[in-house]
């Protein structure tokens, strides 16, 4: 049976369900790349974070990538299993802790150089699009989290 639904409340009229339907294809498109590294989504995030800088601490991580501490330590712990990461709590201050690229670790980066490309070759973005978009995006996140804090 179908019911009268007002627009507002169809689910092909909300943003937030075609951000979040974009968001879970976005992500799927990256399992084969990042199979080939053995990393996941999350943690290929948190490589590309130290890639940039390393050491950083657990919380500079957390900022970087919008993620607390609960969801940071397992990730961390199973990159450091995987010999990608070392952590090293702080000598002048125990809670907080360090985490660095090892050899293993820096050595991925090379692997990973064309992840972004081939994987952003599925969207059917020209350049220009990409670009447009990312800076809506971010733009959207930035107006979400101001409003919501």
């Amino acid at each position: 049976m179908t019911l009268p639904t007002p627009p507002q409340l169809q689910l092909d009229n909300q943003l937030c369900f075609a951000l979040y339907r974009a968001s879970r294809a976005v992500i799927r498109s990256y399992g084969p790349a990042l199979d080939e590294l053995g990393l996941t989504y999350l943690q290929y995030l948190t490589m590309m974070v130290l890639w940039e800088r390393t050491p950083m601490t657990v919380g500079e991580i957390g900022e970087r990538l919008h993620l607390d501490s609960g969801t940071l330590t397992p990730l961390l712990k199973r990159l450091e299993e995987a010999g990608l990461v070392s952590r090293d709590r702080d000598p002048d201050d125990e809670r907080r802790v360090a985490v660095s690229l090892t050899r293993q670790g820096r050595a991925l980066r090379r692997k990973a150089e064309d992840v972004p490309m081939r994987v952003g070759s599925c969207f059917g973005l020209s350049p220009a699009e990409a670009r447009e978009l990312h800076a809506v995006l971010h733009t959207l996140a930035d107006t979400v989290e101001q409003a919501t804090a």
